[in-house]
């Protein structure tokens, strides 16, 4: 098991204890960037192929339009790639020894930090829908509780199995030192 002592998020306890990170899995990361590198195929072709096929378009009146258009694709491309980035890097999971932390990135300046103590997960689920990502072994969890947030969502996570597994035993000690069990959280028939 690595040393996750370094890890550092906003409102962690002295005492608390990070056992786990989970960020979305590469070929998560892949699919987002796919249409990024055919938008880049695209400008490679526009700084290659069109002066090729259209000569007076690099001539003196039109050049800088062509040059203009290239360079503001460009500046979107790299626009785009950065916020891709932003999304997927800083969308994390901690499991630690006292609860579940999910810092999500909506987009550039929104953030969203939700946290679930072990005592009130209820269920835990984990679903791997399609070839790949049966292949790839990434999937989501989904996490049931019985408060405000009915469900707290793993996205395209890797080893989903484990996680729920992991998740699972957290929460059994976490009943067992809180005094519940799944029997006593439910209401009264």
């Amino acid at each position: 098991m690595r040393n996750l002592s370094f890890v550092r998020f906003p409102g962690k306890h002295e005492e608390e204890r990070v056992i786990a990170v989970y960020h979305r899995h590469w070929f998560d990361i892949f699919s987002h960037l796919f249409l990024s590198v055919f938008l880049s195929v695209i400008l490679l072709g526009g700084f290659l192929i069109l002066p090729g096929l259209f000569p007076g378009i690099t001539e003196s009146p039109n050049v800088s339009f062509f040059f203009f258009l290239q360079n503001s694709f460009l500046l979107f491309l790299w626009v785009s790639l950065f916020l891709i980035w932003i999304d997927v890097y800083f969308d994390v999971w901690i499991i630690t020894n006292e609860r579940i932390v999910n810092i999500e990135q909506k987009d550039l300046f929104t953030r969203r930090v939700s946290e679930l103590r072990f005592h009130t997960i209820q269920d835990v689920t984990s679903e791997v829908n399609g070839i790949l990502p049966s292949i790839l072994d990434f999937g989501d969890v989904l996490v049931q509780t019985a408060g405000e947030s009915p469900r707290f969502i793993f996205h395209n996570i890797p080893n989903p199995v484990g996680v729920k597994d992991t998740i699972m035993k957290l929460a059994e000690r976490g009943r067992r030192h809180a005094g519940t069990t799944p029997e006593s959280d439910a209401p009264a028939a």
